[in-house]
């Protein structure tokens, strides 16, 4: 039997071998630098539609081939309930790009433009945050 520590300890090293946590040499998380973050939140017209909800899943995994995006997550609603947490979404769509120019190269895509035209017939509802470093 381990100890709490000994298994946080553990469970932290898998995180960053299997690369979803990036730390310094001490062990400190590293902030994201120079890179340009699209965060995206999708509402369905039919939100209890489960056939709606896998189609749109299936276009975001389709749309993560656009070969300017660097890294991206498909998320839906934590299970977490605070008066400031937003839950109605479906999906979050986040993707990682080096820089301003190939997110608008992504913009244009052929492959972003025919996710807008097969999927957005599913959506009530787009929120979009884009971010940079702050200065």
């Amino acid at each position: 039997m381990t100890t709490r520590r000994e298994f946080i300890s553990n469970t932290g090293k898998a995180m960053v071998a299997g690369g979803l946590v990036t730390l310094a040499e001490n062990g400190d998380p590293v902030m994201i630098e120079n890179k340009f973050i699209h965060h995206v939140y999708f509402w369905l017209k039919n939100a209890g539609s489960k056939e709606d909800r896998a189609k749109l899943l299936e276009g975001l995994h389709k749309l993560s081939m656009v070969p300017t995006i660097r890294t991206f997550h498909i998320g839906q609603p934590a299970d977490t309930n605070r008066d400031v947490i937003e839950r109605g979404y479906v999906f979050s769509w986040f993707a990682l790009f080096d820089n301003g120019a190939d997110q608008a190269s992504y913009q244009v895509d052929p492959i972003h433009l025919k996710f807008v035209e097969d999927y957005s017939h599913l959506w009530s509802k787009v929120i979009v945050y884009d971010s940079v470093d702050a200065k």
